[in-house]
């Protein structure tokens, strides 16, 4: 029988083999990086075809994959940030925008590297209770309820070069959410950043950069763990499809996203949350969804 829980850490992508994966692994690239939470579609799309829970470490480990996109999609602005800062230690130009920019990036980061590690330890269990689908449904309506309170009552008019440090802590407490199933990282920080009134665009700009310390730690962490809990070649090679998979669909999204936002609002993505938090909870209270 195919393994699902390997030394207390949720294998369940290897039960369900190669194909399964790469289905699941297109559906983590276009949800991953829209505010409409990856970690619900990826426990109902499973449910809803009687699939295997792919499990949390799956969409860690798959963090990655949205990883790649986001840099490759936002090298300009990842090589402002890294060189630009590097050049502004070594010239001691203290106000240097890009030096600034990485030291918001960095402080934003705090709040969910401390919430991550005090609950590692339940996050990504077996059977742990925070992949319910109820409490997935939950957070699909209350962060559906804080995008559109952004929308209506938000002006959107900052760029993200007049954020301070204050902002970007602001965020980095919001991105603590995306440790809970059904919150959606990009959708705390994009509706932290809304709430900041910067434009929808630069929004999800520095809501993707933002995100660059957080998904790489978690990521090469849950690897880590994986590693550790000896999982077979057969697991690592079905990981890795659903990794390419995911790369290339995270690419995809990102682009349609950023053009959307210069041209749109947020509220689809508000109504699609709410609307499939009513789906879920209506599933699992009336029709039975496990």
């Amino acid at each position: 029988m195919a393994e699902t829980c390997t030394q207390g850490i949720d294998t369940g992508f290897v039960a369900l083999g190669y194909a399964k994966t790469a289905i699941l692994g297109v559906v983590q690239g276009l949800t991953e990086l829209l505010p409409i939470s990856s970690t619900a579609h990826m426990r109902l799309v499973p449910a809803l075809l009687g699939w295997q829970d792919p499990g949390s470490a799956f969409s860690a480990a798959m963090q990655l994959a949205a990883l790649a996109a986001i840099v490759s999609y936002f090298w300009s602005d990842v090589r402002y940030v890294l060189f630009g800062s590097v050049e502004a230690v070594t010239r001691r130009n203290w106000s240097s925008p890009a030096l600034r920019l990485a030291f918001g990036i960095i402080v934003a980061t705090v709040p969910i590297v401390i919430a991550g590690v005090l609950l590692s330890s339940s996050l990504n269990a077996c059977g742990t209770p925070i992949r319910h689908l109820w409490v997935i449904g939950v957070s699909c309506l209350v962060m559906g309820g804080l995008l559109a309170f952004a929308e209506l009552y938000c002006k959107h008019r900052r760029d993200m070069s007049k954020m301070n440090i204050v902002d970007a802590l602001i965020v980095g407490v919001a991105q603590v959410g995306a440790l809970f199933p059904g919150v959606s990282r990009s959708g705390s920080t994009l509706t932290a950043a809304l709430f900041l009134d910067l434009k929808r665009d630069e929004a999800a700009r520095f809501s993707f950069l933002l995100g660059l310390p957080a998904i790489t730690l978690a990521g090469l962490k849950e690897l880590f763990e994986l590693y550790k809990a000896h999982l077979s070649l057969q697991g690592w090679s079905i990981l890795a499809v659903g990794f390419i998979v995911g790369s290339l669909s995270s690419f995809v999204t990102i682009w349609g996203l950023m053009r959307f936002l210069e041209r749109f609002s947020t509220w689809p993505f508000v109504i699609y949350r709410v609307l499939l938090g009513i789906v879920i909870l209506a599933g699992v209270f009336y029709a039975g969804w496990v």
